[in-house]
């Protein structure tokens, strides 16, 4: 029986946690001369997270869990609320390598773990190691049933309301680098055994500069059962203008499980980010919904007081607080995509 015929669905990001999970950023080709910058603002993250939840890192080794204790510490990150293990990575990206967490409709003290296949979005990067990581997870929690679909699948490529209804991309989960031998009802099927969900919402293209093929979480997330925030670009000129604006048609014209047609609000992309020559993906729809915060990456322009304001206004009873994401996202990603939540029983 799948999960969803087993009464399993996959909570909303905004439900509370129990955790969440990271794997700690080591490998100096994902921010090619640049990985000692990215720290300051990891480390202010997972303090950022240690306030309200616990967090849990995925290390290599010893000696790593030992410096990454250190680093913390001189921050004054709450220890107490902040778990290293030993498991060994490719990567960074948890919300692509981890597990789904999934909890139980009628008997909430269950929950359940899915691990999708991983090859790197593609195979553009080694990945033996980060396609290990929900097995490894596993065998701290053994007593979850452990679901494995047995096709590829991304964290970053699917958001969720916990109400019935998931976004995702045509250009991500029908890439012929995923999953060839499936066509879109074949995924279709897949994304309601396994997330929970009766309705699917699929975008299109994603931002330019995105190596996932085009994420849902750099382009539209939810924010509420019946609310989706999305990226727009006002630039006519920009290239992320025409598909960002055909994903807003797509999301006005979609209804959702409930029949309803959902509410759209509107967010700014910053302004374009270059380094060493190549446009990097930034956007403001990588936020992470934490307890009590959503946590959203800032890219050192004026548009990040206007992207605040939106959020807080989207989450009145949260408290928004911008990371500084300039030096991350080289590594062509940002604060949702190192994040996996698992939610509170």
């Amino acid at each position: 029986m799948t999960p969803k015929e087993q009464g399993y669905y996959m909570p909303a990001e905004w439900a509370r946690h129990e955790a969440t999970w990271l794997t700690y950023p080591k490998n100096p080709d994902s921010w090619p001369g640049k990985i000692e910058t990215i720290y300051p603002s990891y480390h202010l993250f997972v303090k950022t997270l240690a306030e309200g939840e616990t967090v849990h890192i995925n290390v290599d080794d010893e000696p790593m869990l030992q410096h990454v204790s250190r680093e913390l510490e001189a921050i004054g990150a709450n220890m107490g609320n902040i778990r290293l293990h030993i498991i060994p990575s490719n990567d960074a990206w948890c919300r692509d390598h981890g597990p789904a967490f999934l909890l139980h409709r009628s008997e909430p003290a269950k929950r359940a773990i899915v691990n999708w296949n991983h090859n790197a979005w593609g195979g553009k990067y080694p990945y033996e190691l980060d396609t290990e990581v929900p097995v490894r997870i596993h065998e701290l929690m053994p007593d979850m049933p452990l679901f494995e679909p047995g096709i590829v699948m991304e964290g970053g490529s699917i958001d969720v309301n916990g109400r019935g209804d998931l976004l995702t991309t045509t250009s991500c989960l029908l890439n012929p680098n995923r999953n060839p031998h499936l066509d879109q009802d074949k995924i279709e099927g897949y994304l309601r055994d396994y997330y929970g969900v009766d309705n699917i919402i699929w975008l299109g293209d994603g931002i330019v500069g995105d190596d996932t093929d085009g994420h849902v979480d750099d382009l539209s997330r939810f924010v509420g059962d019946d609310t989706i925030i999305t990226a727009v670009e006002d630039d006519v000129w920009d290239e992320n203008y025409e598909p960002l604006q055909k994903n807003l048609k797509m999301l006005k014209r979609c209804r959702l499980a409930n029949g309803k047609q959902p509410t759209i609000v509107e967010l700014p992309m910053p302004d374009v980010v270059f380094y060493d020559g190549q446009r990097l993906p930034a956007s403001y729809a990588n936020f992470y919904i934490a307890n009590g915060k959503v946590i959203f990456p800032t890219y050192r322009c004026l548009t990040d007081n206007e992207a605040a304001y939106i959020l807080e206004a989207c989450f009145p009873d949260r408290e928004v607080v911008g990371i500084d994401s300039t030096d991350i996202i080289w590594g062509l990603g940002s604060f949702h995509c190192l994040s996996q939540q698992m939610p509170a029983v």
